[in-house]
């Protein structure tokens, strides 16, 4: 008897899972899943685990109560009941809107790895079975060149069984917090962590490039004299003050004795080239990807320096690299830093 309450409470439970993922309502299913001889305090809730998951997606309470078909009270509960028992604040507020914690982020991060395990199950389930592709999380410094990251990830695009690649742009101290919180398995950078960030991370240096001014066709014929003093009085288009290029750029200025007139400073490297295009001012361009800007924007090279340098950073949480992926990323680069700097054209000097 015992054996048969068994099977019957096993087989309610998987129908009950498959209605968790197959409802994003959830309608009133409340699943709970526990080991065979586990605790009731080990059990999770995925009742609760998806209205977290909503509120963290949603940003408010009162978008995840209206997504979900509650009410705000109901869900607030059942979120309090979910921190209560994982002993941390899962969120903070953050103007009118709501953010994760550091922990909060930790657990939105297994809380996405079990919904997608759950639509596979049901799509299995319903006779369509789907491969299950590796992943990789990478976090991208915005002012990092998207020409450079596109080289670095490569391989992994690559990859037969292909890898599901999720790319995540932003400032380096928000992708630090989200490395700590293991939503990241690597990140993009071009300077190491500061000695002040709270995170404990390893940086893997890729190597470093040159820099190469470009411009439009019809900028590059306005300009007078020999480079570098081609650009003194020129419109210059160029990252922002907090970024480590555009503090050796004004280093280098000055040590060449010119005065360039800064027109626009860009956080997104990307965007700065886009500007350009139109004639509004030179860019500058890390040597190893110069001539691929010139190919896909249609630039003139207008002079090149070593004396100034882009370095290349891989940042992880881990001295030695578990990640099969990020392994592969950094032997990679490590493996084609001849090759760039052979591929980049010497230019103007």
């Amino acid at each position: 008897m015992m054996a048969m309450l068994e099977n019957e409470f096993h087989d309610r439970a998987s129908l009950a899972l498959l209605s968790l993922f197959d409802n994003y309502a959830l309608s009133n299913v409340l699943f709970v899943i526990m080991e065979s001889k586990g605790s009731p305090n080990e059990w999770l809730n995925y009742h609760h685990l998806r209205y977290f998951h909503a509120v963290a997606q949603q940003g408010s309470v009162r978008r995840a109560a209206e997504k979900l078909g509650t009410s705000q009270s109901s869900l607030c509960a059942q979120v309090k009941q979910f921190e209560a028992v994982l002993g941390e604040t899962l969120y903070r507020r953050s103007g009118r809107s709501i953010a994760l914690t550091d922990f909060g982020w930790l657990i939105y991060g297994y809380a996405e790895e079990i919904f997608t395990l759950g639509r596979e199950m049901l799509t299995t389930a319903r006779g369509t079975p789907s491969l299950r592709l590796p992943r990789l999380h990478v976090g991208i410094v915005d002012s990092f060149p998207k020409l450079i990251s596109l080289d670095i990830l490569r391989p992994v695009f690559s990859q037969i069984p292909p890898v599901h690649v999720a790319c995540h742009e932003g400032k380096l101290d928000d992708l630090l917090g989200q490395l700590a919180a293991h939503r990241l398995d690597a990140l993009l950078a071009d300077e190491p962590p500061p000695s002040s960030a709270k995170v404990k991370t390893f940086n893997h240096p890729l190597g470093s490039s040159g820099v190469t001014f470009c411009a439009s066709p019809s900028l590059a014929r306005k300009l007078s004299g020999r480079f570098p003093r081609n650009l003194h009085g020129a419109p210059l288009l160029l990252p922002t003050q907090n970024t480590a290029l555009r503090r050796d750029l004004e280093k280098w200025f000055r040590a060449v004795q010119v005065e360039p007139v800064v027109v626009g400073e860009f956080e997104d490297a990307a965007l700065a080239k886009i500007v350009a295009t139109d004639g509004f001012g030179i860019t500058a361009v890390p040597t190893i990807v110069a001539a691929d800007a010139v190919e896909l924007y249609g630039f003139v090279r207008v002079g090149r320096t070593d004396g100034c340098q882009f370095h290349l950073h891989l940042i992880t949480v881990e001295r030695r690299i578990e990640h099969p992926i990020v392994e592969l990323l950094v032997r990679h680069a490590c493996r084609t830093k001849g090759s760039r700097r052979r591929r980049a054209s010497p230019g103007v000097s």
